[in-house]
């Protein structure tokens, strides 16, 4: 087999496998039996760690990295796998919070291709089973893993979780996932095993969804029924259940306080993530078993921020909101976050020909006060420029349509003033495109203060 750069080998997978997404585990699970057999004859067996699914329309990143912030304050060892990247595919897969080395993952990649045989993989699924190779080899306590699409389908569900977590569920993916909440609900309820903990932050529950819960056998938990949120003006307090002293496998509902009362934690900040994600983190790594301090867990969520999660940075002395909201429901809670402010709001965005962006622009319509479109030019899944530009007229908002998003940025950077704010969404893509801009900006700043220096 040829050596090959990461670089390389993320080309090789990007255009081998026929289709971008192809739902299903058969095949993944075959090449993953395959690594565990070999491993098995060199005498390396493969043992991971307890494991912490999440699956979720939206929500998912932000509960991930809430759980790994606190299990690290705490002193645990932590692998963590999300999608997609916004710089480099190592965001992909993390080990103790930060991106694993090149060298990590083309090993990864190079034993997936000697087990896999004939079958064709794709680039998600090679990711999917690198990271579960990694996190095999990095001596780790905790594992936590985020859903690509869906549940159910998903390369992740291979994995037999300790504890599943579903953030919510709301229109997205439809072409793959169904076109009413009740049937994505199935789909996101599949990560979900029968007698083990399933954590659940939607509370706008789907019609049938008891029955749904009940037919996949786990031991649910469904937030402001057994665990619930305290808010308050900065601050809030969760109350959750305690799983005792039996092991995850064993516990039922009714078991899960050991003294029949709910542990409180208190004194947790708003200000970051959104406090539903936190309180799901908390939820989950108790159901998983383990004990969490309360300074600890308030150390660990106060001040924590996730890039394109409500992200707030300055380009260039002007004020910027970074949000992959993509789905109508995401732009639904990016509206309600964005606080009155002295000047204009302005919008970059673009989103994927999937995405309902009528849906995205509604919600939005009253606090945007101009409107700077591009097509995304890096897939061609994008929705067209023009398509996203008439949604805007017949939706009675007037927008500009540029030739790339950075062009979009840099002429709405160049426009604002300081008492603008200019707000990126839309998609991976146009936070991404933003971002680049960003770390140019700063590498030249770099350059020019060590020349000034020298």
């Amino acid at each position: 087999m040829p050596d090959r750069c990461l670089a390389e080998w993320l080309t090789l997978l990007e255009a081998r496998h026929p289709s971008e997404i192809d739902l299903g585990l058969d095949r993944v699970a075959a090449v993953w039996s395959e690594i565990i057999a070999r491993r098995l004859d060199k005498k390396t067996p493969l043992v991971l760690p307890t494991a912490i699914t999440v699956a979720g329309t939206n929500g998912k990143g932000s509960c991930i990295a809430s759980m790994q912030a606190i299990m690290l304050q705490h002193g645990y060892r932590v692998g963590a796998t999300t999608s997609p990247h916004f710089i480099a595919y190592n965001e992909r897969i993390s080990v103790q919070g930060q991106p694993v080395y090149d060298d990590l993952i083309v090993a990864a990649f190079a034993e997936i291709e000697l087990a896999r045989g004939q079958i064709s993989l794709t680039y998600f699924e090679f990711g999917t089973l690198a990271a579960l190779l990694i996190f095999a080899d990095a001596d780790l306590d905790i594992i936590l893993l985020e859903v690509g699409l869906g549940g159910r389908l998903d390369a992740i569900n291979i994995i037999d979780a300790d504890v599943a977590v579903v953030t919510s569920i709301a229109l997205d993916h439809q072409a793959w996932l169904g076109n009413t909440r009740e049937l994505i609900a199935v789909e996101k309820l599949g990560i979900a095993r029968a007698g083990r903990p399933l954590v659940i932050g939607e509370s706008d529950s789907p019609q049938g969804f008891d029955q749904m819960i009940a037919e996949t056998g786990a031991q649910a938990l469904l937030v402001g029924v057994d665990f619930s949120i305290d808010l308050h003006e900065d601050q809030f307090a969760i109350e959750v259940l305690s799983i005792g002293e039996r092991s995850v496998g064993e516990l039922s509902v009714g078991e899960l306080s050991t003294d029949g009362q709910p542990l409180e934690f208190v004194g947790l900040p708003v200000s970051g993530l959104l406090p539903i994600n936190k309180t799901l983190a908390v939820q989950a790594l108790i159901c998983a078993g383990f004990d969490l301090d309360h300074n600890n867990v308030i150390h660990a969520l106060n001040g924590l921020i996730l890039t394109g999660r409500q992200q707030s940075l300055e380009f260039n002395g002007v004020k910027v909101v970074l949000d992959v909201a993509h789905n109508p429901a995401a732009a639904v809670a990016l509206a309600k976050n964005l606080p009155p402010i002295a000047g204009r709001y302005i919008a970059v965005a673009s989103v994927l020909s999937d995405k309902d962006w009528s849906g995205i622009v509604e919600p939005l319509s009253e606090i945007i006060d101009q409107w700077r479109i591009a097509e995304i030019s890096d897939t061609d899944r994008a929705t067209k420029g023009q398509t996203l530009l008439e949604v805007l007229y017949n939706a009675g908002l007037s927008g500009t349509l540029h030739e790339t998003l950075e062009e979009a940025f840099i002429t709405a950077h160049y426009e604002a003033t300081a008492d603008d704010t200019v707000v990126v969404f839309g998609s991976f893509y146009s936070v991404s495109a933003v971002l680049y801009l960003h770390d140019e900006l700063q590498q030249q700043s770099k350059q020019n203060i060590d020349g000034t220096v020298q």
